[in-house]
């Protein structure tokens, strides 16, 4: 693989780390769904917050040292095994050999597709970037890369939680339908509510940050991309939520068929799109294929009856004021801190208000939804 993408030594070494680090995490996999499954996660954040202190604390000592990219390799390393080692002190797991052809056949039904709906995720996204970094340079993959991990930060900070949440939750609703749709609307409302605000901030303020932060003007070519992935972002924050309820209450081989979907026609758009649009392409195809949000919708109506449109109108309203504001008030370039800082916190204010007037009820269910 080294001799594949030529990389030097110390490339060599960190993928080496990444694949220890890799093998560390399959070994907190049980451990880690045992806190879910009894919706422990005040237990299951602590080894989280361990493993990305010890990974940025060594990260950025050893860069700062002139380490280079070894500081990562070391990082990865520590991050797998303070990991490992935090996750068993609290929740002791003890290995055992065993067998039950019972339990293998009714784990199976469901397993069997479930793990070929993680092996064509990783055709569809990594070994796609595998790709990638074979057919274009590796500054055009790095534009790729920034522009999707800062456009994905709402569905890191707040899906994701959501999604780890919502799935034991929904399991256990899977024989009272309309419990379970009702429990679907607030999710889709939620993450409508918090994401669709912070995309639309992001959409605004992304350029300007670029130009302002010292060292961030490279990253200038990839801000096409940046918006396009933002845009693919919020159309995930919806699609996922019904994705995630149907693998939860075992539909999971309507998923399999999605997913078969998503991972033939990503590399068809993007091996297509990359030759006319360029690094861009890649973007492109990912809100592209955002448009079949609309089948998502329609095959889980099929299994499990709830409202969509009522429970993103209020949000979709809200963030279009706030957007308003932000051409109003954020200014061209050069751009001043001082009115960045007031756009950005007029349009927070803005938002919520006009949230709170048309969807207070919603609101406040969701909250008391959550609480229970």
């Amino acid at each position: 693989i080294g001799y594949f993408y030529r990389l030097d030594t110390q490339g060599v070494w960190l993928f080496r780390a990444l694949v220890i680090s890799f093998f560390l995490s399959s070994l907190k996999t049980i451990p880690s769904v045992l806190l879910e499954r009894k919706l422990a996660f005040e237990l299951l954040i602590i080894p989280q917050l361990i493993e990305t202190l010890g990974f940025y604390v060594v990260a950025v000592l050893l860069a700062w040292q002139g380490m280079g990219i070894s500081s990562f390799t070391w990082a990865v390393l520590v991050r797998g095994i303070v990991g490992l080692v935090a996750i068993y002190i609290v929740s002791p797991w003890m290995p055992s050999v065993g067998f039950s052809r019972n339990v293998a056949r009714r784990l199976l039904r469901f397993g069997v597709p479930f793990q070929l709906n993680s092996f064509l995720g990783l055709l569809k996204d990594d070994l796609l970037t595998v790709y990638l970094g074979k057919v274009l340079p590796f500054a055009q993959v790095g534009y790729i890369g920034w522009a999707k991990k800062w456009a994905e930060v709402p569905l890191r900070l707040i899906m994701d939680s959501v999604i780890r949440v919502t799935f034991p939750a929904f399991s256990r609703m899977q024989h009272m339908t309309k419990l379970l749709g009702s429990a679907i609307e607030k999710t889709i409302f939620g993450l409508a509510a918090t994401i669709f605000p912070i995309s639309v901030g992001l959409l605004f303020f992304v350029e300007p940050m670029v130009r302002i932060i010292p060292r961030y003007g490279k990253w200038e070519p990839a801000i096409v991309s940046f918006y396009f992935f933002v845009v693919a972002g919020v159309v995930a924050s919806l699609s996922t939520p019904l994705t995630n309820a149907l693998n939860a209450i075992g539909k999971i081989k309507i998923t399999l068929r999605l997913m078969v979907f998503w991972t033939i026609s990503s590399w068809v758009l993007v091996t297509l799109f990359i030759t006319v649009f360029g690094f861009s392409g890649v973007s492109i195809a990912s809100a592209l294929l955002g448009l079949s949000l609309f089948i998502v919708i329609y095959l889980t109506r099929k299994v499990v009856p709830f409202a969509f449109l009522p429970n993103i109108v209020g949000p979709i309203f809200a963030a279009g004021a706030e957007a308003r504001w932000f051409m109003a008030v954020r200014g061209n370039a050069p751009y001043s801190l001082v009115r960045l800082g007031f756009a950005g916190a007029g349009g927070v204010i803005l938002y919520g208000a006009v949230l709170w007037l048309v969807e207070r009820k919603k609101i406040s269910d969701v909250f008391r939804y959550a609480k229970t």
